[in-house]
């Protein structure tokens, strides 16, 4: 259980060898640039665990063997023991690359391995709510009963649903894989058909969408009204199994049509219109589309009001943050002048308002709000390093923002990043200027009475903060104040890799989610350690099978670097790519060209932000 830094992961440890549990799902805080890791999963150079981690053979179907069993390998069971286990993890895949050869010769193979592997993951994500969450809130009885009705009632027939198609789909990918005669024929060698049969049960979905606000809503009114609710609800995002913000999980059936909708896209543009799983892809997609957009813009407006709740709780010293009009356009880290010159402060950029916070000294290193800058009629002005107002020379890409007599002096840590600010600061204040109403008074800060007044020239920076640290801040622990933090969330990361993350690029992160087995390689180790990999929420988190109902690490990617090895890598191996944070760097590796360029494209939606 012993947790220490390693190469930017952020790793659980189990802890089960020492006979203690984890009843929390806490993933501790990130420690300088990189993150925390147990020694579970540390790599020793040979590409291992200190845990037996030999890979499992894998059927599409989910049955597993050890080497020694495994029916289908001539390795002995003494031979695989003697052989380097990075080696013998190597020769294995290079038997399986030679064994798939008579079914992998077409990309729609791919693309269904895709349906597959990712519908593991969205039922895992579905029994979240389904199972775990509904456990939580029957066994302490806090959920009302109108509200258990709404929430299950339109969750459990898609998590049914999809438990049957994921069978459906592992014997379909069985068959396609030559286990019976039948891929002699093709007849199994398409997917469209199960599909179209899929498409055709929307109705669950268009039932759960008309209520998906609702029940968003209702969740949120009880966290207000019962502090007992509320108590379940945080200690709850606190467990392992629950390793996003919990309402994160109530969008992932819209985020699954959108997933369907990208599959039909790619096996439409592989396939000739004379193929024969063409037909019914076309008429599947035909169903779907006008759904999607429908979606579209109904998950814009839901993940939004999701943002601005899970803000609602995480931040010290706001309310009445939630309303209809607001949204979040940018979230990330910018030096503030201070008393003291250049302080790091995470900033929230509104569509009415700014606020900024730093990250506070309790124990759950939570963010606290020192103030707000409403920008109706706001101006900004950007710094030339010889401005003679700015006092600190050394910093660059600085700008001064003004409004209601207040001015604040802000630098960010390079040109693109001032620049996404300034473009997205000008997008909203030209928002608000267009409005009759001024939205940001409904929001009250917590102790907000220092404010700069006209006795001083509208030319003077403020350097004071409405909420200035005391003995109350370091001692908060009520429930109140929320007694939980996670490092990978969105505001963490930007606090720790100096950067931001816009309105756009949430957008785009609902679109690209992505699962399977990669082989990863730590920089300076020798062989590969196959893992189930996960990507959602500009995060990669990694399982020892796709069975597992938690993560044993996280690696944030906010602040990566995506690219092909170098030369000097070393790196002699087809469909790898490689990582990179500063010093810290991985390599993974995938099993074919069409894998490797999907996981290529959703990790750059992840590290090129906009």
């Amino acid at each position: 259980g012993t947790l220490r830094t390693h190469e930017g992961l952020i790793i659980r440890s189990d802890s089960a060898s020492s006979g203690r549990s984890h009843d929390s799902a806490h993933i501790t805080p990130y420690h300088g640039e990189g993150g925390t890791t147990s020694q579970e999963d540390t790599d020793k150079g040979d590409g291992t665990s200190p845990t037996d981690m030999r890979p499992l053979l894998e059927s599409p179907s989910g049955d597993k063997s050890t080497p020694e069993t495994s029916p289908n390998r001539q390795i002995g069971s003494l031979t695989w023991r003697m052989l380097d286990r990075g080696t013998a993890k190597d020769l294995l895949a290079e038997d399986e690359d030679m064994d798939k050869k008579k079914y992998l010769s077409n990309r729609a193979y791919f693309v269904a391995k895709e349906i597959l592997t990712t519908e593991r993951t969205y039922i895992k994500d579905l029994e979240v709510i389904t199972v775990w969450f509904r456990k939580a809130v029957v066994k302490e009885s806090v959920l009302p009963p109108t509200l258990m009705s709404l929430l299950f009632s339109n969750l459990d027939p898609i998590y049914e649903f999809h438990s049957t198609f994921l069978k459906e789909i592992e014997h379909r990918l069985g068959l396609w894989e030559g286990r019976t005669n039948a891929n002699l024929k093709g007849d199994y060698q398409r997917v469209g058909d199960i599909l179209l049969k899929t498409m055709k049960d929307l109705e669950l979905y268009c039932q759960y969408l008309d209520k998906h606000e609702q029940i968003l809503v209702e969740l949120e009114e009880n966290t207000r009204k019962s502090k007992k609710f509320e108590h379940v609800y945080k200690d709850f995002e606190q467990q392992k199994v629950c390793y996003l913000p919990l309402n994160t999980f109530l969008l992932k059936p819209a985020q699954r049509l959108m997933h369907y909708q990208l599959i039909l896209k790619c096996l439409l543009e592989y396939y000739s219109t004379e193929h024969r799983d063409y037909k019914d892809c076309a008429q599947a997609a035909e169903i779907l589309n006008p759904i999607t957009a429908r979606v579209t813009q109904k998950i814009n407006n839901l993940e939004n009001y999701q943002k601005l709740t899970e803000l609602q709780r995480d931040l010290l010293g706001v309310y009445n943050l939630v309303d209809n009009g607001r949204e979040l356009v940018r979230e990330g880290c910018l030096l503030k002048l201070s008393r003291k010159g250049f302080q790091q402060r995470m900033i929230f950029l509104f569509s009415d308002m700014l606020l900024y916070t730093s990250r506070g000294v309790t124990s759950t290193n939570q963010f606290k709000v020192h103030g707000k800058l409403p920008l109706k009629g706001a101006v900004i002005q950007v710094l030339s390093p010889t401005d003679d107002s700015q006092k600190d020379k050394t910093i660059s890409n600085t700008f001064t923002i003004s409004s209601d007599d207040r001015k604040l002096a802000l630098a960010a840590s390079c040109d693109s990043e001032l620049n996404k600010w300034l473009e997205d600061l000008n997008a909203a204040i030209n928002f608000c200027n267009s409005r009759d109403i001024n939205t940001s008074d409904t929001v009250m800060v917590e102790n907000a009475n220092r404010t700069l007044k006209s006795d001083k020239s509208s030319d003077s920076v403020d350097t004071s903060e409405t909420q200035e640290e005391s003995e109350d801040d370091k001692q908060t622990s009520t429930i109140d104040k929320v007694s939980y933090h996670r490092s990978n969330t969105t505001m963490h990361v930007c606090w720790h890799r100096n950067t931001s993350v816009g309105r756009k690029d949430n957008l785009v992160a609902l679109q690209n989610q992505l699962s399977g087995y990669l082989l990863r390689k730590f920089k300076n180790s020798n062989g590969w350690q196959k893992l189930w990999v996960v990507f959602t929420n500009f995060c990669l988190f990694f399982y020892k099978t796709y069975q597992d109902d938690y993560p044993l690490a996280s690696l944030p990617l906010l602040g990566y670097n995506v690219s092909l090895p170098a030369d000097s890598d070393d790196i002699n191996k087809d469909h790898v790519f490689k990582l990179q944070f500063k010093t810290h760097v991985y390599f993974f590796r995938a099993e074919s060209e069409y894998t490797f360029n999907r996981w290529l494209e959703v990790i750059r939606s992840a590290t090129e932000t906009t």
